[in-house]
C-alpha cells in the first residue's frame, strides 16, 4: 500500500543524523519535524530565520508569531535562535546546512530537480529552494511517485523549469526509497505491500533494481 504523507515524513526522518543542521521545505518535508528520533540532537532550520524549530504546536502551545517558511505555526526547541531572513540565507549559502528536504514536481535520473513553477500557473515567488540546492551538502526529495493523472514524476529528463541541476541524492516517494547516481534511479526500499513491478511501471526514468528489495521498516 502506498505510504501516507506522515509515513513518508517518518521514512525521511530515518535519514537524519545526530548533530545535523537540517532545512525542511514546505509540505511533506515540514512533517519530518514531528518524527525526529528520540535522543537525536538535530537543529531544524527555517529559511525565514529560525534555527531550532520544534514539532507542530498543540492548541495550548500556539504562538501566532512563531511561524516557519510556509507560514505555519511551529514551536521552538530549547537553544533555538531567531534571526533575520538575510542571516538565514547566509547560513544556507555558506554551506552550513547538512541536509535539505524538499518537495518536487519532477525529478530525473540525472539528479535534476523541478519544484518551483508550472508554466501558465500563477506562482507567488520561487522561494528559497534554489539557494538550498546550491548550498546544502545533501538533498532529499519527497513527493508522490506519480501525478494526479498517474504519470510518473521520476523521469529521464525533467520537462519543467529546473530548480537545481545534479543536486538530488535520495528520493522518498509514496512507493519507494531511491538513490540517484550514475544517471539512474536505484531502488533501495519499497513501501510495505508495494511490488517492484508497480514501482517499475510508475518510473519513467532508468530504474536499477537489485534482486531483493526490502520493505521499509517503521518503528512502532
Amino acid at each position: 500500500m502506498a505510504l501516507t504523507r506522515e509515513q513518508m515524513a517518518m521514512r525521511v526522518a530515518q535519514e537524519l543524523r545526530d548533530g545535523f543542521y537540517v532545512n525542511l521545505g514546505i509540505g511533506i518535508p515540514t512533517l519530518v519535524a514531528n518524527y525526529v528520533p528520540q535522543g537525536m540532537d538535530v537543529m531544524l532550520q527555517s529559511e525565514n530565520g529560525l534555527l531550532g524549530m520544534g514539532a507542530y504546536p498543540t492548541e495550548q502551545e500556539v504562538d501566532a508569531d512563531m511561524i516557519n517558511a510556509g507560514k505555519e505555526t511551529v514551536t521552538a526547541r530549547t537553544g533555538a535562535a531567531i534571526f533575520s531572513s538575510a542571516e538565514s540565507f547566509a547560513m544556507i549559502r555558506g554551506g552550513h546546512v547538512d541536509l535539505t528536504v524538499l518537495g518536487a514536481f519532477e525529478v530525473d535520473q540525472h539528479g535534476n530537480l523541478a519544484s518551483w513553477m508550472i508554466p501558465g500557473k500563477l506562482i507567488k515567488g520561487m522561494g528559497g529552494a534554489m539557494d538550498l540546492v546550491a548550498g546544502a551538502k545533501n538533498i532529499i526529495c519527497t513527493m508522490t511517485h506519480a501525478n494526479k493523472q498517474g504519470e510518473s514524476k521520476l523521469l529521464q529528463h525533467c520537462s519543467l523549469p529546473l530548480t537545481g541541476v545534479n543536486c538530488i541524492n535520495k528520493i522518498v516517494t509514496d512507493l519507494a526509497l531511491l538513490e540517484v547516481k550514475g544517471g539512474a534511479f536505484h531502488l533501495l526500499e519499497r513501501a510495505p505491500g508495494v511490488s517492484v513491478a508497480e514501482i517499475q511501471a510508475k518510473t519513467a526514468g532508468i530504474l536499477i533494481c537489485p534482486d531483493d528489495v526490502p520493505e521499509m521498516a517503521f518503528s512502532t
